[in-house]
């Protein structure tokens, strides 16, 4: 099965490499679509219909044929699919699903082999294709019952939320899945000596707590852990599905320049291609 000729993916496939560059397309809320060389990954995509969104997709998960990767970094609905799993599966037969350890039994359940999911905890570095895969810890929460933390009493001491930091021909993407801040982690990102960071930016409130809604980091906070990590680049993301969970890329530029943040904001537009380069040469 082939790629449709409008989608999404296919319009990334067209765009010309250039050596030390990734070339990526965000698909919305949390969800990327990366090329790098002959590999082809999908980070938290969320194409299927679902109540309450304000668009849908225009990538078909039974369209998107060769995928080598589908990462995965919990298991909230916007970014484990449990309906467009199994199409991934079907139209892209050698693609693997990366997700965390906890969750893995969720994605064999919809369908997809056991031998194709792959279990990640922070520390832990996958090869994939051209791509270096690590996972790093998020702190979120399956509810607000046991927000805001790493899951582990949920999940016999795992870590349920991960962020991954992929690599491939020198660049280095930080896509951080749903986070707040957490102690350590500005020293373990940069330690990691990422280039890009994907950030959450759609916060958290009282009222949206008492709804149920786990939440983020706020547009101020992106950008102060975008600056502190050191990387160059912040794109934010978990902005624009969901009309009760709103964040604004907007509020991200205003703190940047607001409090003098050395980390330039790109906020590219939505199933479009963009290319991200590393700071300097590795």
């Amino acid at each position: 099965m082939s790629v449709a000729a409008s989608s999404p993916l296919t319009t990334l496939l067209d765009v010309p490499e250039i050596a030390g560059t990734m070339n990526m397309t965000w698909l919305g809320q949390a969800g990327f679509a990366i090329r790098a060389g002959a590999t082809t990954a999908l980070v938290d995509p969320f194409l299927a219909p679902y109540e309450g969104r304000r668009y849908e997709s225009a990538l078909r998960a039974d369209e998107a044929a060769g995928l080598d990767v589908v990462l995965c970094t919990h298991e909230h609905v916007d970014h484990f699919d449990a309906v467009s799993a199994p199409a991934f599966a079907r139209s892209s037969p050698g693609c693997v699903f990366v997700v965390p350890t906890p969750i893995v039994d969720m994605v064999t359940e919809v369908g997809v082999a056991q031998d194709r999911v792959i279990g990640m905890q922070p520390g832990d570095v996958q090869k994939i294709g051209g791509l270096s895969v690590r996972a790093v810890p998020a702190m979120h929460g399956v509810t607000m019952e046991d927000a805001y933390g790493f899951g582990e009493e949920l999940s016999d001491g795992q870590v349920r939320f991960l962020g991954y930091v992929i690599e491939a021909d020198g660049v280095r993407v930080y896509h951080a899945g749903d986070t707040i801040p957490y102690d350590g982690m500005d020293v373990l990102m940069r330690e990691l000596d990422v280039d890009v960071a994907l950030l959450p930016i759609n916060g958290r409130d009282a009222d949206r707590e008492a709804r149920g809604i786990v939440g983020n980091m706020t547009e101020r906070e992106a950008a102060w852990i975008a600056d502190e990590i050191g990387a160059g680049t912040l794109v934010p993301m978990h902005h624009d599905l969901f009309s009760a969970n709103r964040g604004w890329p907007a509020h991200v530029v205003e703190a940047v320049e607001r409090e003098d943040r050395d980390v330039a904001v790109l906020v590219p537009p939505r199933e479009r291609p963009f290319r991200v380069s590393a700071r300097s040469p590795r």
